[in-house]
């Protein structure tokens, strides 16, 4: 027994990495994640909520894991990383029949409107380069909502990964070919991780580091990192 608090883990959907599967979270990151709690030897449901939500749950309270998450300098003290569990390259996407949008660096984007989640690493670093929300930025709850901004007219970009397209496009009965990927934006290109509360208890940190490390010599963890992991086949 590591704490009285139970264990939780919460992430946000977003394909291919966490998405739902006959009512169960599911998906390439949810694979590792659940290979690493099963390698700590310890049980609980993952929780599934729009980020900014799951990011309030785990910066508010003990014995609480969240996936996938950026690393950056703000958030550094305020949680315990114990893996990398996702590779993205993040960019613009556009519908393919938008042949007026020609992106060839980042400030070209500024004349278009771009959905991005609330608290999301996207939005934050689109925000630390001059776009402001209101403007060129249009607040979406979760990445499904930005997505139908997208295919609604509302807004002319949204930032996911090109490995994820083909997965998006099918949760959203969509052909592959309406969508684009314009513009990979370097700064965007990195592994997102495992984290844990700050106050999460260091025996529990500890034990969950370690199957990490264990889990990470795993072909199943190469496959994952490099996109090539489908866990339907």
């Amino acid at each position: 027994m590591f704490a009285a608090t139970p264990l939780r883990v919460v992430t946000e959907l977003s394909p291919p990495h966490q998405t739902i599967q006959n009512g169960e979270v599911a998906g390439l990151s949810t694979a590792l994640v659940k290979a690493v709690l099963t390698e700590a030897k310890l049980e609980t449901q993952i929780e599934m909520y729009p980020w900014a939500r799951s990011l309030r749950i785990a910066r508010s309270l003990p014995n609480v894991l969240i996936y996938n998450m950026a690393r950056t300098a703000q958030r550094e003290a305020e949680f315990h990383w114990i893996g990398t569990v996702a590779a993205y390259q993040f960019g613009f996407v556009a519908l393919s029949h938008r042949n007026d949008i020609k992106i060839e660096k980042l400030q070209d984007a500024k004349t278009l409107t771009i959905a991005v989640q609330r608290d999301d690493l996207s939005a934050n670093f689109l925000m630390n380069n001059g776009f402001a929300i209101g403007q060129q930025l249009v607040l979406a709850a979760d990445i499904t909502e930005s997505w139908q901004l997208l295919l609604n007219g509302k807004v002319d970009l949204v930032i996911d990964d090109p490995a994820a397209l083909a997965d998006m496009a099918a949760s959203l009965k969509l052909p592959q070919e309406y969508i684009r990927f314009v513009y990979a934006i370097p700064e965007l290109a990195q592994q997102t991780w495992l984290a844990a509360n700050i106050q999460t208890s260091a025996e529990l940190v500890t034990r969950l580091k370690q199957a990490h490390h264990k889990v990470a010599a795993t072909a199943l963890y190469q496959q994952v990192m490099s996109s090539t992991y489908h866990p339907l086949q």
